[in-house]
């Protein structure tokens, strides 16, 4: 019988990155990467498969029997999560897996996503290892990172990541079953949520936040001071292209699906073609995407929400502009952030409404300015993070610098008991962590927000919220045991 040529292993990290959360208001999303490299390897004629941890919650333990069994000529971890941001959450359930395959099986190579094996590895551009790769000497291992290769062209992006290869996915009784969208995505309703799929139809981003690590994925240098905001740009796959990807999630039976594109409110040569398309295949699709204040154009909404957008997701991060333009995240005011929520309303969409605490520029005062608004503008489902220093940004290179990184992995995780956020120039890492904690109990528990919640999705969604609302996070940084 022929070998699996290599096996991509999405990581079960849950536990540690949602705790409590993660058991049933977490959602359990297709392992994006993991799909589009499975594809392009098999467009060239080698077989893979997918070994998703997370949708088939396997234990360390389950997991090396699966792989044991798979056989794989290659093991290969894909690192980046649903949003490169997670890419270091993941790889908390990562190291712990790969230690356990490599004291079982050592006989299995492991790499992690953008490493490849060959004979000559000081040849191969975009890949780190050891210098003693292969021996297990009491000597700590020289880690050699060689000179980055260059990223899949626009012209190529049909051609180098052809698709989505859905059907190695797993699941219980039909396809996709495994997967479940966030918990408001369903409005708030658990038998809303599957089945499920994520999808991309572009990479990366234009713009450059300090915060965010999201074009990571178009660095083409390894000096030290380059950063993911240093390499802005957007690839997209092409309208008819892209549009099979998703008449293959309809012919699946997959009605609840998010648009995972960072921008994709962003270009109507784009999207505009796209979303006619998707309306043309009938799929009765409830979908999500991610925009900015600066980005929403009223005149496109209707054909948004004719095409099953139901939600559009808004970056928003800080109330106050001083706060916002000290991390590049936009010079746009207050009266705009409240006008296009109002036209977004108008046109029936909902709203998920992104707030960062602990920018360098908070303050205990501009912290509460940013729940004030966020209150007031009263949206139908919020992200509250605090601001986490994320490898591969221009926040993580200033707080190396400065030595007041996290300590574990589990400190880079927004929801996990080990959180570190950083402090601001006034703010401690606790005071942030604390605020961010009260701010999220204070906006699900409003009556306002509860009353809306009610009235958009119903008396059942409003209990499932009073549920969520009342799941404690455990916090070290804040003295819980």
């Amino acid at each position: 019988m022929k070998q699996l040529d290599v096996l991509f292993i999405e990581p079960n990290s849950a536990k540690e990155a949602y705790q409590e959360l993660s058991h049933n208001f977490s959602a359990i999303e297709t392992p994006t990467w993991c799909l589009l490299l499975a594809q392009s390897v098999r467009s060239q004629g080698y077989e893979p498969a997918i070994l998703d941890c997370v949708a088939e919650k396997l234990t360390i333990e389950q997991s090396v029997l699966r792989i044991r069994e798979a056989n794989p000529r290659l093991v290969v971890f894909v690192m980046y999560g649903q949003n490169p941001n997670s890419g270091t959450t993941n790889m908390i359930g990562a190291n712990k897996l790969a230690a356990k395959l490599k004291e079982s099986y050592p006989e299995y190579p492991i790499c992690f996503v953008g490493t490849h094996v060959t004979n000559q590895l000081s040849k191969v551009k975009g890949i780190g290892y050891k210098e003693d790769f292969g021996s297990w000497s009491d000597d700590i291992p020289k880690l050699i990172i060689n000179p980055p290769e260059r990223i899949v062209p626009q012209e190529r992006i049909n051609v180098d990541l052809p698709g989505y290869a859905w059907d190695l996915l797993p699941y219980d009784k039909t396809p996709f079953d495994l997967y479940r969208s966030h918990f408001w995505h369903g409005g708030f309703v658990d038998e809303n949520r599957t089945p499920f799929a994520a999808i991309y139809t572009s990479l990366g981003c234009p713009f450059s936040c300090q915060f965010c690590v999201i074009n990571i994925l178009n660095k083409e240098s390894n000096q030290d001071n380059i950063t993911a905001a240093d390499s802005p740009g957007i690839r997209y796959w092409s309208t008819q292209f892209i549009l099979k990807e998703f008449e293959k999630l309809a012919s699946f039976g997959v009605k609840t699906v998010r648009i995972s594109d960072e921008m994709f409110f962003l270009n109507k040569n784009h999207f505009e073609p796209l979303l006619n398309g998707i309306i043309e295949i009938k799929a009765d699709f409830n979908m999500w995407a991610y925009a900015r204040i600066n980005t929403v154009q009223e005149k496109y909404l209707d054909l948004f929400k004719k095409s099953g957008v139901n939600w559009l997701a808004l970056g928003i991060e800080a109330a106050n502009q001083n706060v916002r333009l000290g991390v590049s995240k936009g010079n746009f005011k207050d009266l705009k952030i409240r006008d296009v929520v109002k036209s977004i309303r108008k046109h029936d969409l909902n709203i998920i409404a992104n707030y960062i605490f602990g920018f360098p520029d908070d303050s205990k005062e501009t912290c509460q300015q940013t729940l004030d608004l966020a209150l007031e503008l009263n949206t139908e489902m919020v992200n509250m993070y605090n601001c986490q220093a994320l490898p591969g940004s221009a926040i993580y290179l200033d707080a190396k610098r400065k030595g007041i990184l996290p300590k574990t992995l589990q400190g880079y995780a927004f929801l996990s008991y080990e959180s570190e956020p950083l402090p601001t120039n006034s703010m401690t890492s606790a005071e942030v962590l604390k605020f961010r904690d009260d701010a999220w109990y204070k906006y699900f528990s409003n009556l306002n927000y509860l009353n809306l919640v009610t009235s958009k999705f119903g008396d059942k969604a409003r209990k499932n919220v009073e549920t969520l609302s009342m799941i404690k996070l455990k916090r070290k940084l804040l003295g819980d045991l």
